[in-house]
């Protein structure tokens, strides 16, 4: 199928375009052009001067439209959370799997692949959240699970590389010092859920960790000018990291501050739960009960339970309470964790050659409408 998007205001990588057109060959963005330059033949999509932008990519995604991967792992899971996803502009993400035995690990890479075998693009491999961290960082995971890796694990995973995208682990867990094996077959290698000093942490990253899991959450922080911890080493370094902006797991100001130090390497995540997209006011997470009370999520300690927040919201909270310009927030949730998880050849960017990925939404953040793989829906409220 060939057709043109028409009357939008165009976001590519570094341009902001007024006037042109995306023109759409099957499942790649073919050529981007002045309207008048259209072959009057073409099927035309008009958008009504929405915001045209690449589709949000979102690497920390445990749920959402009531369904989490943990207790149901199922492509059928993957599908409902695909679906859920388009509604609030994101076209591609991580299902996140958190810390559970190894057999729910296996399960849950043996579905991925699965998946991947059925779809692409949209749900871009695994990513296991666990279950070598720290019991002192938790969170909501179940203390019970967490613990060193086995060496059959290690194997199975580095066995499993190609449908697992990005691992995370504390930087203190004696799991840390095989960073370099899981990086040299291809897994991207995350710290996060971790007490390590600034050292220890600097040590990870030396060894071949590339991103940090939702900064500042569930990790030691800079304590005093001598104490700077696992977020000052993320601070100091040249790593990508995710970020949650829901307003309740970090203050927009240290938002602001995170964006001045880390630039291009800081990430808009979601770390969403059942509970986004969905009129929920609880669910399970791994055997605990989380409740859901205005937006936040929490279980019987008071521990944040992921986030109830969609895509399209964080831009919408970064642009008006962050003060973060729209055209360098849709960077945040595009082009940039596309190049963090190594997909930037073909996704996170409207180039001609990449796959058509496209998220289109209004001036007041309303989606209306998606491509994925060059089909283009009009989002159904």
């Amino acid at each position: 199928m060939k057709y043109a998007l028409t009357n939008s205001v165009i976001y590519t990588e570094k341009d902001v375009l007024y006037g042109y057109a995306i023109v759409v060959n099957g499942d790649l963005i073919e050529s981007i052009l002045l309207e008048e330059e259209l072959d009057s033949t073409i099927e035309k999509i008009d958008l009504k001067g929405a915001n045209l932008t690449a589709g949000f990519i979102d690497v920390q995604l445990n749920g959402c439209g009531g369904v989490m991967f943990n207790s149901d792992i199922t492509v059928k899971t993957l599908e409902i959370m695909q679906e859920t996803n388009l509604k609030s502009g994101t076209t591609s993400y991580l299902p996140t799997f958190i810390t559970s035995p190894d057999e729910g690990m296996k399960t849950a890479v043996q579905v991925m692949r699965d998946y991947l075998g059925k779809y692409k693009n949209q749900a871009l491999g695994l990513h296991l959240e666990g279950p070598y961290l720290s019991v002192k960082k938790k969170g909501v995971h179940r203390e019970e699970y967490i613990r060193e890796i086995t060496p059959e694990m290690k194997a199975f995973l580095c066995d499993n590389a190609d449908v697992i995208t990005k691992i995370t682990l504390a930087a203190e867990n004696p799991t840390a010092r095989y960073i370099k094996d899981f990086v040299e077959q291809g897994i991207i290698v995350s710290i996060g859920h971790s007490d390590a000093t600034y050292d220890v942490a600097k040590k990870a990253i030396e060894d071949g960790a590339s991103f940090a899991t939702h900064l500042h959450n569930a990790m030691s922080p800079i304590s005093s000018g001598r104490d700077m911890g696992v977020v000052g080493a993320v601070l100091s370094s040249d790593i990508y990291t995710g970020i949650i902006i829901d307003g309740m797991h970090i203050d927009y100001e240290n938002v602001k501050i995170d964006k001045k130090i880390k630039g291009d390497k800081l990430c808009i995540v979601t770390d969403a739960t059942a509970a986004a997209g969905a009129d929920i006011d609880s669910f399970v997470f791994v055997g605990k009960v989380v409740q859901v009370r205005n937006g936040k999520c929490y279980d019987e300690n008071g521990s944040l339970g992921g986030s109830s927040i969609t895509m399209i919201e964080s831009i919408e909270n970064a642009v008006k309470h962050v003060g973060i310009p729209l055209d360098e927030t849709l960077r945040m949730c595009t082009i940039y964790p596309a190049r963090a998880i190594k997909v930037d050849d073909h996704l996170g960017s409207i180039e001609v050659g990449k796959i058509a990925n496209l998220t289109a939404f209004t001036h007041d953040f309303k989606v209306v409408g998606t491509a994925v793989n060059g089909e283009w829906k009009f989002t159904k409220n």
